[in-house]
């Protein structure tokens, strides 16, 4: 209550302040028959009784007539609830206070939605209204914890660790490769500037220049649509330290989040596990696995290997062709043939895959329209493989490797959410599952033309020492030094070793990559004078924070989130500007024939 005219919030009063008089600042949260209000802040909610008396009875019209959501200033007296009135589930559910003075400060007009956590209402309207929607109780919950966890990182970094905060440009220009950015025109005739999607030059020329360990709550912007868990702007936690290899990154990660993990989640426990990319593909299906659950993928190639059947010779019959299945736990029991026919078409059009089901009866024995082809045998081994129980149902794919493992991971995923949505419980919500990812290909095949390659993540992450001979004769087969920290089968962070030899990087750039390596001379030339070996990361605050507090979008751990289509409703940005407005940048709007008709009438 420093600094301010009130005498306490709405949340801190207790039996030990009653007599005392107080004056409370807030919002009418209800108002029941004239009787009595409950006036909320920041801190919670505290019961005010409406005097009934003639000597008051000015204070009783104002208040009753006082709309919900205004805002009041009240002043009265703390008293103890009656016996048997007072409410457990309410902090101040003991006390009341008996108003003596009030004053509107300022009165509400007819709300678009209440105010209440549990009322629904469109996410569009609430981002319409986004300044109402921040009273919920959710949401002031969630960038509390947002600001403590940042607060807590700033602390770990900066004061135990010796890190330096340094705020980086976000007017600078295009960098090749990764996803696209956004555009700001200049004053110089067809010159922009562009928006970071990270600081990552500048915290490697931050290593060139000597600080060794920086770190900022950096933001970001990334021009492409938005999704549940991405938006045009976003925040990270952008750590580069010089000296260091992978496994200091990690366990300074890994020490991060235990100092600043919110108490309330209980405990994480360090070090964190870890697993290879390929690893993470041949039983997860991806390279951000969700571990807080079994139904792993299983290679049962050699199993089927001297079958017959036609759908599985022709699996083993691609380059690097395999049969994997999943055991889906209870699936006779909770899977529809809806659901079957649902996953079946799902592998089918996202990866063009086949899929066969496999059936395993009360008494043990398999249904399949492929078990009349299996031995006794062959299908006993299948069973043990698979550690199939009855009831259970398997899920079969044959085919190339990674085509295969894609589909029965996403497969995996969706039975989960079947099965969850039927009752049985196999992700337990309240725990947390970090795991490393590491390993990845430096390089992949681009998907419009498999013959050249793009970086798998950007073309500043160092080879893997093993690796490094490969980078100049085979580098499709290059392993990276990068890594990936998941949680829950959701990426929340990601960095890696960088390339400090500027003679690597240039050839990384122009032989490799194809690309134009006179957009990076910058940050090429400083690798010239004396760069030290250097790594880093960035975790991604928004997902980490929604993951923490379970919410269903990173927008609701944004104060001022952007819509599923990148606009602010509240403010309708992107809006139209003048042609004059437009002139000193040298640009002229092509508008498409529809739209130029539209603006005539």
């Amino acid at each position: 209550n420093s600094f301010v005219i009130r005498t306490n919030t709405c949340g801190e009063l207790r039996s030990a302040h009653v007599g005392q008089k107080v004056t409370l600042y807030g919002w009418v949260q209800y108002q029941r028959q004239g009787l009595f209000l409950v006036l909320r802040d920041f801190q919670g909610l505290t019961q005010i009784i409406i005097p009934q008396d003639e000597a008051h009875s000015h204070v009783k019209k104002l208040l009753c007539n006082a709309p919900v959501e205004s805002v009041v200033r009240v002043t009265g007296i703390v008293s103890p609830r009656p016996p048997g009135q007072e409410n457990p589930k309410m902090p101040t559910g003991d006390i009341e206070v008996k108003a003596e003075t009030a004053e509107i400060l300022n009165s509400c007009k007819k709300l678009p939605f209440e105010i209440k956590d549990f009322t629904k209402k469109s996410e569009a309207l609430r981002m319409q209204y986004r300044y109402l929607d921040l009273r919920s109780f959710q949401l002031q919950s969630n960038l509390r914890l947002r600001s403590r966890m940042v607060m807590r990182m700033r602390e770990y970094l900066c004061n135990l660790h010796g890190f330096v905060d340094v705020e980086t440009p976000t007017l600078f220009k295009r960098t090749p490769g990764g996803a696209k950015e956004f555009l700001v025109p200049s004053r110089e005739a067809g010159k922009f500037y562009s928006l970071p999607q990270s600081p990552q030059q500048f915290k490697q020329l931050l290593m060139v220049g000597g600080l060794d360990r920086y770190f900022q709550v950096a933001r970001c912007y990334r021009d492409e649509g938005s999704r549940p868990d991405r938006q045009p702007e976003f925040t990270q936690i952008d750590i580069e330290m010089s000296f260091v290899d992978q496994a200091g990154i990690q366990g300074l990660i890994e020490g991060l989040l235990q100092y600043s993990w919110p108490e309330e989640r209980g405990s994480i426990m360090a070090p964190f596990p870890s697993m290879t990319y390929e690893e993470a593909l041949a039983e997860y299906g991806t390279d951000k696995p969700d571990t807080r659950f079994g139904m792993k993928i299983v290679d049962i190639s050699d199993v089927l290997r001297g079958s017959h059947i036609q759908f599985v010779q022709k699996g083993l019959s691609y380059p690097h062709g395999s049969i994997r299945a999943i055991c889906i736990p209870q699936g006779v029991r909770y899977l529809t043939n809806k659901d079957l026919e649902s996953l079946k078409q799902s592998a089918k059009c996202q990866f063009n895959q086949e899929i066969m089901e496999i059936i395993c009866r009360p008494d043990g024995s398999l249904k399949s329209l492929l078990t009349k082809f299996l031995s006794d045998k062959e299908q006993s081994e299948l069973i043990q493989a698979l550690n199939v129980q009855g009831d259970d149902m398997v899920l079969l794919a044959a085919g190339e490797h990674k085509q295969v493992c894609s589909a029965l991971g996403t497969l995996r995923l969706l039975s989960a959410d079947i099965l969850e949505a039927a009752g049985l419980a196999l992700r337990d919500p309240t725990a947390f599952h970090f795991l490393w990812v590491v390993d990845f290909p430096l390089f992949l095949p681009k998907a419009d033309n498999p013959t050249e390659l793009e970086s798998a993540h950007h073309p500043f992450t160092a080879p893997h020492p093993s690796d490094a001979s490969l980078l100049y004769s085979d580098p499709a087969k290059v392993r990276s030094q990068h890594y990936d920290l998941v949680l829950n089968g959701n990426e929340v962070g990601g960095g890696s070793i960088r390339i400090h030899s500027a003679e690597q990087q240039r050839f990384v750039l122009e032989k490799v990559l194809k690309e134009d390596s006179e957009v990076l001379s910058h940050l090429i030339e400083a690798l010239e004078f004396g760069a030290p070996p250097h790594g880093g990361i960035a975790l991604g605050l928004d997902r980490l924070i929604s993951l923490i507090v379970d919410a269903p979008s990173i927008r609701d751990v944004i104060a001022f989130p952007k819509s599923f289509r990148g606009r602010d409703l509240m403010g309708n940005a992107p809006d139209y500007v003048t042609p004059e407005e437009l002139e000193p940048y040298h640009i002229r709007v092509s508008w498409p024939l529809e739209e130029k008709e539209a603006k005539k009438n």
